[in-house]
């Protein structure tokens, strides 16, 4: 068996140092940035590609901390022509490229973007998990990540119809969610907005809202307090 290995404090560091920016929507330009997304703004950039290739995670081949499918890293366009011509992925079709973020949406992973200085367009779609990701351990482990992750949108909760059933807990890879004396408790400062707790949520409750515009959504015990 292999000896499962884990991302250093040091190697996340110099993963991020280089890409610190400025955080910009998506849909108007990037800048050096991550950007982690719903499965609905996934959609409207594979839609825009006129190339896509599929690949195996890196982190997950190196980490081994789950069982989350590897096949999960989408290059588009130059990116997948790259990842082509090494031997690393094989193109596959925008409906085939689609069925492969919602697999992976439905197994609990992010999807994560990444460009580059000089692109408008993200190049790389892979999704992750918190367990074995460089950026997204770095998120949980050492808090240094956030200087070059972000989203546009963030969760809201509805409280009335929480059921306090714990779902979304069990989805959250970031940690945002937990049950305290039985009741939900929402760390807003932790949310990235990528809708695994709105999809999984059986009642409906939890929905995404722009950064923006993003309601001071209350747990019930919270708002009996």
């Amino acid at each position: 068996m292999d000896i499962v290995k884990d991302w250093t404090e040091a190697e996340l560091k110099e993963y991020a140092s280089k890409y610190k920016a400025v955080t910009i929507p998506v849909q108007v330009e990037i800048r050096g940035t991550q950007r982690i997304l719903s499965l609905t703004e996934v959609e409207k950039v594979l839609a825009e590609a006129e190339l896509i290739a599929l690949g195996e995670c890196y982190c997950r081949k190196k980490v081994k901390r789950c069982n989350s499918p590897l096949d999960t890293c989408l290059g588009l366009d130059g990116k997948a022509e790259e990842m082509i011509s090494k031997g690393l992925a094989v193109k596959v079709s925008r409906k085939h490229a689609l069925r492969t973020l919602k697999r992976a949406h439905e197994a609990g992973l992010v999807h994560v973007t990444y460009a580059i200085v000089g692109r408008e367009k993200p190049d790389y779609i892979c999704g992750c998990c918190s367990c074995c990701c460089h950026s997204l351990s770095g998120l949980i482990r050492f808090s240094i990540a956030y200087d070059f992750a972000s989203s546009e949108y963030i969760a809201s909760d509805d409280p009335q119809n929480c059921t306090d059933c714990g779902k979304c807990v069990q989805r959250c890879q970031f940690k945002a969610r937990r049950l305290q004396d039985g009741a939900m408790r929402f760390d807003r400062t932790r949310c990235f907005g990528c809708g695994l707790c709105v999809t999984t949520c059986p009642n409906g409750s939890i929905c995404l809202v722009s950064q923006e515009r993003k309601a001071p959504s209350k747990t019930r015990a919270e708002t009996r307090q």
